[in-house]
C-alpha cells in the first residue's frame, strides 16, 4: 500500500482574514478546496491511504470529506499540542496501515502548489535506497528560505538557515515541502514533543551518515501562504501554467454556472467567480478570486485580489492586491490601497477610502 501524510495543522496567519474561520488547505483555489487538488494528485500517483495531520479547526476537514467516495482511504491525526513539522509527521504516522519498515511514505506540506512528478520522486527514492528524499527547487533569491546544498550524486550535505547576505548563498536550492520518508525513519522521530524536521531530524540524519538525498527539479512551485501568492496560484491553475487533475483545459476564467456576469464585464487572467456571484456592467475582474454570493457593482475594478463570500463591492470602486473578508461591504467609489486587508463584516461607506483625490465636496457639517 502506498501511503501519504499531508501537514494541514497550521493556522494560516499570513492569509487572515480568509483563514479566520477556514483552515488554509480548505480555501478554494481554482474552483475546489486546495487540499482536494492535492488529494487528486496523490491519487493519480497511486496513493491508497492518506493521513491528514490536523490541528487548527480540525473538525472542518472531516466535514469537507464526509461524502468523499473516491478510491482513497482518509484518516485524521489531530494534534492536541504544537508538535512542529517532525512531531506532526510522527503523530500522523501512528495511523499508517502498512507494516514494512522500508516502505516509502510521501509527506506533503498543505500549502505548496507544485508540479513535481510524485511517481518520479518515489522511483528516485527507491533507486537510491534513501532514508529520506527531499524535493528541492531552485529560486532566484534564496535569502528568504533555508538552503539545501547537495553533492554531484544528489546527497544532501547540510541544511543552512536563511542566509543574511548574498555571500552566504552557497546554493539556490531550497526545501520545496515534499518528502519521501523510509517508514522506519519516520517512526524514529520523537512523538511526544515539538520536533522540527528542518532543524533537528534532517540535520541529525546527515550528521549520522544517513542516506538523505535531494531530488531537484525545475517544475512549477509556489508557496500559497500569502494573499498575492494564493491569488496567483489559483490563476496559474486556471490558465494552465500549473496543473491539477481537477482543472480542465486552460482558460481565461473559471465562472460557476450559477454566477451572473454582465456581457460588458471582463473577467480575465485566470480569475474565478464563485456560486451565485453577480458581476455587474463594465466591471473588470483580473487575476482575482470572487467568492460565493459576492456582488461587484457597475464599473468596479478588482485586480489580484480576493473578495470572500457574501461580500459586495460598490460601483466604480478600485481594489488592487486587496483581501476583503466575508460579509464585508465596500461602498461606491472607494480606492483601496495595495496590501489592505478588510476584516470580516466591515462596512466602508461610499468614498470612505481613497488613495487619490476626489472632486466630490465634503458634506456640510452642522
Amino acid at each position: 500500500m502506498q501511503e501519504a501524510i499531508i501537514l494541514v495543522g497550521g493556522k494560516g496567519t499570513r492569509l487572515r482574514p480568509l483563514t479566520n474561520h477556514t483552515p488554509k488547505p480548505l480555501l478554494r483555489v481554482a474552483g475546489a478546496s486546495f487540499i482536494r487538488h492535492q488529494i487528486a494528485k496523490l491519487t493519480a500517483a497511486g496513493v491508497e491511504h492518506v493521513v491528514f495531520a490536523t490541528s487548527y479547526l480540525a473538525s472542518l476537514f472531516e466535514e469537507e470529506f464526509k461524502d468523499f467516495s473516491q478510491d482513497l482511504a482518509i484518516s485524521y491525526a489531530v494534534e492536541e499540542i504544537p508538535l512542529g513539522t517532525g512531531g506532526a509527521i510522527r503523530n500522523a504516522g501512528r495511523l499508517l496501515r502498512g507494516d514494512s519498515a522500508d516502505a516509502p511514505v510521501l509527506v506533503l506540506n498543505g500549502d505548496i502548489l507544485s508540479g513535481v512528478d510524485l511517481g518520479a520522486l518515489l522511483a528516485r527514492h527507491e533507486a537510491r535506497d534513501a532514508d529520506v528524499t527531499l524535493h528541492l527547487t531552485r529560486v532566484a533569491d534564496p535569502r528568504a528560505f533555508g538552503l539545501v546544498p547537495t553533492d554531484e550524486a544528489g546527497r544532501v550535505l547540510s541544511f543552512l538557515e536563511k542566509p543574511k547576505t548574498t555571500q552566504e548563498c552557497v546554493t539556490d536550492q531550497i526545501n520545496a515541502g515534499c518528502y519521501v520518508f523510509r517508514r522506519s525513519v519516520l517512526d524514529a522521530v520523537p512523538g511526544d514533543r515539538e520536533v522540527s524536521v528542518e532543524q533537528e531530524t534532517f540535520p541529525r540524519l546527515v550528521a549520522g551518515d544517513g542516506r538523505v538525498f535531494g531530488h531537484t527539479t525545475d517544475d512549477y512551485w509556489r508557496d500559497l501562504g500569502t494573499p498575492l501568492a494564493f491569488v496567483h496560484g489559483s490563476a496559474d491553475l486556471i490558465t494552465g501554467r500549473a496543473a491539477s487533475p481537477l482543472v480542465g483545459r486552460p482558460a481565461e476564467a473559471l465562472i460557476d454556472p450559477t454566477a451572473v456576469v454582465d456581457p460588458t464585464a471582463r473577467v480575465t487572467g485566470g480569475s474565478t467567480v464563485g456560486p451565485h456571484a453577480v458581476i455587474g456592467p463594465h466591471v473588470v475582474v483580473d487575476r482575482s478570486i470572487i467568492g460565493a454570493n459576492v456582488t461587484v457593482a457597475e464599473g468596479a475594478q478588482v485586480h489580484e485580489s480576493v473578495v470572500d463570500h457574501d461580500s459586495s463591492v460598490g460601483s466604480e470602486s478600485l481594489l488592487r492586491e486587496v483581501v476583503v473578508g466575508c460579509h464585508t461591504h465596500v461602498g461606491a467609489q472607494n480606492e483601496l490601497p495595495a496590501q489592505l486587508r478588510l476584516s470580516c463584516g466591515i462596512r466602508i461607506p461610499a468614498q470612505g477610502v481613497r488613495v487619490s483625490g476626489t472632486a466630490v465636496a465634503c458634506p456640510t457639517v452642522h
